[in-house]
């Protein structure tokens, strides 16, 4: 089952808004009491929480103002606007809160309900929330260009979280010394910003690792997700890009937020006017208004500080769109970009991208040493003493003579080592060799041989042999629902053990190991 964020958050302003008000009337009651029993200092006390409620109040009456917006219910909004103002005016030692409270019954009586929500509302969300990819219309980037002073002899970088096919912020950037970095969760949309930007990441910006606060220009175009799933906890995302972007913006950096002016709530306002100064916001030009009701914010990062005293101010604004300036008001160059370089020296996306592994192994010599042979490895190396049979067998299992192997029966060697088997019997005693097997009418198939090691001569020691030997064989050459069968000598080299993955082949070696040391002490 899917949920609207919009309708959520009308359910818990809803709460907030009767909460608030239940707890105005309650002071207000405790008020007139205290005025009675002469007790000034409790009553003063009271009426400093009763104005810190009425700004509680008219928060929550801006946030159900932007949200009305975002559900196209004018009315619901032009009503809420209204009651802002009365909120605001309204004197709060007024003996009776009747009429005051009243006021609010039109506006929570045609808030959605979450679960049983009008078909017109749910239609225009559905409309609103369709992709959530809206790309900026070009004309619009290079209005925001020219509102930009780039440095003239210094190189600047240049970011955007999500940047779709890498167009607006290659528009951005055009003709200026940049390097343009950009993270893009849609493969294909990916493919082609590589074509357009010098770095591109791919998969979720959440989870990529990026250098912080290298960047001196972030061109933050979110989408505009409004759905969840029970259970997900996933907010907004135009305010996630937001604050998990202020983290790579260097301070003095120039932020471009481009979101729709009814998401333009009291928590974004407050991120903004927290860390961000000369905040300014425009509105789109009616063509592509129209489409997406988008305004763009532009700000100079700052260190955080409380910017709460402007939080109401900046809602007010973004939310007034009919006197909001146009975007074509921006000033030539009013917002300067810092001349500090700065590396990038960490830039990676969430997913496996084959062409930036590609550009760090072109910058990386590693390839180099990989492949280099030293003087040693090109002369042919002989032991001072002739190798045993064990030495022999862990050469071999080291894949160091791996390959065609030229004498009287010739024959392929190939091997490699088993580092899970940590039994001290099987150790000492064994050494273990890897053959393919390729028959002429079954599938291929491997298996490890677990030979003694001839301590002593071959003929006293052929008997125990013939008892200790056993191999391993991965897979079946005619079909079995067991991954691993182990056939010893013992059982005349028939599947004793059949094992369904390494955990039970390991356990079963233990098994062996202890018969056979038994069956060595017997001996001795």
């Amino acid at each position: 089952m899917e949920k609207y964020c919009v309708l959520e958050r009308f359910a818990l302003m809803k709460t907030a808004v009767i909460s608030t008000l239940d707890s105005m009337m309650l002071k207000r009651k405790g008020i007139e009491k205290n005025q009675k029993n002469n007790n000034i200092k409790n009553a003063r006390k009271l009426y400093k929480e009763l104005e810190s409620a009425r700004k509680r109040l008219s928060d929550n009456i801006l946030n159900l103002k932007l949200l009305f917006c975002e559900a196209d219910m004018k009315e619901c909004g032009i009503y809420a606007d209204k009651l802002y103002t009365a909120v605001s005016n309204f004197n709060l030692l007024t003996p009776d809160y009747t009429k005051f409270i009243g006021a609010f019954k039109p506006l929570l009586d045609n808030i959605p309900d979450n679960e049983v929500t009008n078909a017109s509302v749910i239609g225009r969300l559905m409309n609103n929330v369709r992709t959530g990819y809206y790309p900026t219309d070009i004309e619009h980037v290079k209005y925001i260009k020219n509102g930009i002073a780039f440095p003239e002899d210094k190189r600047i970088n240049a970011f955007d979280p999500c940047c779709g096919c890498g167009v607006a912020l290659n528009v951005l950037t055009s003709g200026k010394i940049s390097d343009t970095y950009g993270i893009e969760i849609d493969e294909m949309r990916g493919a082609e910003a590589e074509t357009r930007l010098d770095r591109v990441g791919l998969g979720s910006f959440f989870y990529s690792r990026i250098s912080r606060e290298v960047f001196h220009l972030i061109f933050l175009n979110p989408p505009y997700l409004s759905v969840i799933k029970d259970g997900g906890g996933r907010s907004r995302s135009e305010k996630q890009f937001l604050v998990d972007s202020l983290h790579h913006l260097m301070y003095g950096g120039l932020l471009v937020y481009i979101i729709p002016y009814y998401r333009m709530t009291s928590d974004i306002c407050r991120i903004l006017c927290d860390n961000f100064e000369d905040i300014q916001v425009f509105k789109f030009l009616d063509s592509e208004f129209s489409k997406f009701k988008q305004i763009v914010v532009m700000g100079i990062k700052k260190h955080k500080d409380d910017g709460s005293d402007a939080v109401e101010k900046l809602v007010q604004r973004a939310s007034d769109v009919d006197n909001l300036p146009l975007i074509t008001d921006l000033k030539t160059e009013h917002y300067v970009l810092p001349e500090q370089e700065k590396n990038v020296d960490l830039f990676k996306g969430a997913v496996f991208n084959l062409g930036e592994l590609k550009r760090q192994l072109a910058m990386s010599k590693s390839m180099d040493f990989l492949f280099e042979r030293s003087s040693l490895d090109s002369r042919e190396k002989r032991p001072l003493l002739p190798l045993n049979v064990g030495q022999v067998g862990l050469i071999g299992g080291s894949g160091l003579i791996n390959g065609y192997i030229d004498c009287e029966n010739p024959h392929i060697l190939k091997g490699r080592i088993i580092k899970e088997i940590k039994n001290d019997f099987i150790l000492d005693n064994y050494y273990v060799w890897f053959n393919n097997n390729a028959p002429c009418c079954y599938p291929l198939y491997d298996d490890f041989r677990f030979e003694p090691l001839d301590k002593d001569k071959r003929e006293r020691d052929e008997k125990v042999r013939s008892k200790l030997y056993f191999v391993v064989q991965c897979g079946h050459p005619y079909g079995s629902e067991y991954m691993y069968e182990i056939c010893t000598a013992r059982n005349n080299y028939s599947a004793e053990f059949k094992c369904r993955n390494k955990k039970e082949v390991l356990e079963a070696i233990e098994h062996l190991a202890e018969d056979f040391r038994k069956e060595i002490n017997e001996k001795k």
